[in-house]
């Protein structure tokens, strides 16, 4: 089954009914203070993944416990702080939780994948239609993908932050209806759960709903996030089209029977093409183009082509094809695209018109600099 040919999820209910769940869990929801991967946890997490497997729904988890799991067998107290010990308590706590995830689906006749992503492997065009053809395949066969970002080889400069990230661009990645983000609190609220007056944000329809809240506060010392990147996660995944449930391990049971817990974030945006999300939110742009007003006002307002008249400047190194960022006369990012022209060549053209173009150099120098279906806005 898959739901790349259906709409997304428009309410809550719909999630004990939707085609494709991403789940994802983190560090602080899967261990005990004490740093021991905490069975029950995991137990409660396996039953509900099996329950909507039962009920006709593909899930794919990402989940984070890698590092965490690799502690006590290397005699770690605590999550270390350097990149080659945590990928070294990676290389080898990623077997062990997958083999206890194996364990506790195959009571449920479920079979569990390893799928390790770096961020190179979304990055580019052909490794990231690879991995979708992959976890496509895994799921019509039945398998449970469990994804984690590769720790033992992925490094500062080339991560993909934090895995509530990873979730949302996984569930565009799969065409998901749904991705689930797991937290150590049952909802969003619109202060610290703990502060007296601290209500409940039961839906988000847009941005000003979680306007002046405050976030603050981060993860567990086991996990990496926080709110913050929880907020990032459903602006991405909402933005292209896929529904969003933030709420804890106790609630996801109840969330995805369609009751009103925790938060549901309503879809935003249209379902975008892979190469516009790999756009705005994976490309590592090698330039950028500086614009006038202008030239603004067409890009963001009327979804236009960016044209060579309204270029003020070119900067950075880049060839055709190549991602560059589109900024204002201010500096401010305004929009991301795959560059018509060589930096070389753009340089000569400044300011000018197509039709100029075109009488001086020939007729393929009358082409936009950034075509409007390779550009995505991003303001």
């Amino acid at each position: 089954m898959s739901s790349s040919s259906t709409q997304p999820t428009l309410d809550r209910a719909a999630l004990a009914t939707c085609d494709r769940l991403v789940i994802k869990v983190g560090s602080s929801s899967l261990t005990r203070p004490d740093g021991h991967l905490d069975m029950v946890h995991i137990a409660l997490l396996v039953d509900v993944i099996a329950a909507a497997h039962q009920r006709g729904q593909e899930v794919a988890l990402v989940s984070s416990g890698a590092i965490a799991a690799g502690l006590l067998p290397l005699g770690l107290p605590r999550r270390p702080y350097d990149l080659p010990t945590q990928q070294a308590a990676a290389a080898v706590g990623q077997g062990q939780l997958l083999e206890l995830y194996g364990a506790m689906l195959r009571r449920f006749g479920l079979s569990a994948a390893q799928v390790l992503l770096t961020i190179g492997d979304l990055e580019y065009q052909e490794r990231y239609h690879n991995a979708r053809q992959t976890m496509d395949r895994l799921l019509e066969l039945g398998v449970i993908p469990i994804i984690n970002e590769n720790d033992t080889v992925a490094t500062q400069e080339l991560r993909f932050g934090d895995n509530d990230r990873l979730a949302a661009l996984t569930a565009h990645l799969l065409h998901a209806d749904a991705v689930l983000l797991l937290s150590d609190v049952d909802a969003l609220y619109t202060a610290h759960p703990e502060t007296p007056g601290a209500r409940r944000i039961g839906i988000v329809r847009g941005p000003e709903d979680v306007e002046g809240i405050d976030i603050s506060r981060r993860g567990s010392a086991m996990g990496t996030g926080g709110m913050v990147t929880k907020l990032e996660a459903a602006r991405i995944a909402t933005g292209a089209g896929v529904a969003v449930g933030l709420t804890d391990l106790d609630h996801l049971p109840a969330m995805l029977t369609g009751q009103d817990v925790g938060t549901f974030f309503v879809p935003t945006g249209k379902r975008r093409p892979a190469r516009l999300l790999w756009l705005a939110h994976i490309s590592d742009p090698d330039g950028a183009l500086v614009l006038d007003e202008g030239a603004v006002r067409a890009v963001t307002g009327r979804k236009a082509s960016l044209l060579p008249a309204g270029i003020t400047a070119v900067r950075g190194t880049f060839e055709v094809g190549d991602p560059v960022d589109l900024v204002g006369p201010d500096g401010a990012l305004v929009a991301r695209g795959l560059a018509n022209y060589a930096a070389s060549d753009l340089k000569s053209m400044i300011g000018h018109h197509t039709w100029e173009l075109a009488a001086n150099y020939g007729e393929r120098f009358q082409r936009a600099a950034v075509h409007r279906d390779s550009l995505v806005v991003m303001r």
